[in-house]
């Protein structure tokens, strides 16, 4: 299926005039004296706003900050993220003291052709995460029509994703929620030969429908992080005091039967860097997986798996990678994740990243520039590369 069909882009959309919603994902860190730390999602969004305001559009935007649980949490004000956004944007941004009613729609019925409004928190309201009809219909009353550029949260049925959309007959998806869509889709559709997986991180739970779905499609699938630890003990290892999911176990017995009668190679750590604890001055050792010591922690692939990953990704014209290959927070744990996204970085392939430690990593190692795509969206882009529809997506969809 095309997974764009149906839904327009929002340059098909004319705005001049009209008061745009536009779903964005401001869900950015803050420092502890609440200032933007990370803003990189507001970032990401800046062409549609800036399109939409060069159009003549009145833009008003909507976004979620943090897990307020329906409660108002000064600290989780967009407040921060209204001064940053009218920093990039050289303009003055107007930010209401609530999400809906009188209150913020007086604020945008005040503005002219090319302001920016930005609305507090959604989560604020119990009603958003309850995908309340009743909220949407309130959020609708503010604008004339509606663009979604939070990909992020396009897995998430709440009422500014789900039921908004639906009340309106002027609406599409922003620059950067189409570029996720592109970028991915490409993974499901027919991918360029050799395609490898790289995953990593703590859990098999959040990897196994991707790897299951993709079996398909792939040619390789390479495991490291804690998640490898339960494909090792999964082959009769043991992984001493190392992370590992034993409810698991046999969920990864199964891929890895699945994906050999698929004629799939999968590739599993040989070596690792293991120590007692997991500190910045431990002491580290390199060992075999065979020989993991009972008192020990694996906590990063080792240099020889670190050589064979590089080498197999090497031949790879399409690689997708969520999940890093060992605690890279942690110097002595960094080298495995570095390896191998410098062997991505440095190849000719078209490279997919996803995930929020992923993401962290080649921002901290200064390879984030050298991918062909960084996907905003880390729950999201498993859900979607999983085969799932998602709640964001399908309700931008034209019925007619």
């Amino acid at each position: 299926m095309d997974v764009l069909k149906g839904i327009k882009s929002v340059e098909e959309l004319s705005l001049e005039g009209l008061r745009v919603f536009i779903r964005v994902d401001f869900n950015c860190p803050l420092t502890s004296e609440g200032r933007v730390a990370d803003d990189t999602r507001i970032q990401a969004s800046l062409p549609t706003i800036r399109h939409a305001i060069e159009q003549g559009a009145k833009v008003v935007l909507a976004s979620h900050l943090g897990r307020p649980k329906g409660k108002r949490v000064p600290e989780l004000s967009l407040a921060p993220v209204g001064e940053r956004l009218a920093e990039l944007l050289n303009q003055e941004v107007f930010l209401p003291e609530e999400t809906v009613g009188d209150g913020p729609r007086k604020v945008i019925m005040e503005r002219v052709e090319g302001e920016v409004v930005l609305l507090e928190n959604l989560r604020f309201q119990p009603d958003e995460e309850a995908n309340d009809e009743a909220f949407a219909q309130r959020l609708a009353a503010l604008a004339d029509a509606y663009v979604n550029d939070a990909f992020g949260a396009a897995h998430r049925a709440h009422a500014s994703v789900a039921a908004l959309p639906k009340h309106f007959v002027h609406k599409g998806a922003g620059f950067l929620m189409l570029k996720e869509l592109t970028h991915l889709g490409r993974l499901l559709q027919a991918p360029e030969q050799p395609f490898v997986v790289l995953v990593g991180g703590a859990k098999v739970a959040d990897k196994i429908g991707v790897l299951t779905n993709l079996l398909g499609k792939v040619k390789a699938i390479l495991i490291g992080g804690a998640m490898a630890n339960t494909f090792l003990v999964a082959q009769g290892l043991s992984v001493g005091r190392s992370r590992f999911e034993a409810e698991r176990v046999e969920v990864a017995r199964t891929l890895l039967v699945k994906a050999q009668a698929r004629g799939v190679e999968v590739l599993l750590p040989t070596d690792a860097v293991v120590a007692r604890e997991a500190t910045e001055d431990a002491a580290t050792e390199v060992v075999s997986v065979a020989g993991i010591p009972e008192d020990s922690m694996v906590l990063d692939i080792g240099p020889e798996t670190a050589r064979a990953y590089a080498s197999r990704l090497a031949t790879a014209k399409v690689v997708f990678w969520n999940g890093p290959m060992g605690m890279f927070e942690k110097a002595p744990f960094v080298a495995g994740t570095e390896a191998v996204g410098k062997a991505i970085a440095h190849s000719t392939c078209t490279s997919v990243a996803g995930g929020g430690d992923t993401v962290a990593a080649l921002s901290r190692l200064g390879l984030r520039p050298f991918f062909t795509h960084v996907s905003t969206g880390g729950g999201a882009s498993l859900e979607f590369l999983e085969g799932r529809e998602l709640p964001g997506v399908e309700a931008l969809r034209q019925t007619t």
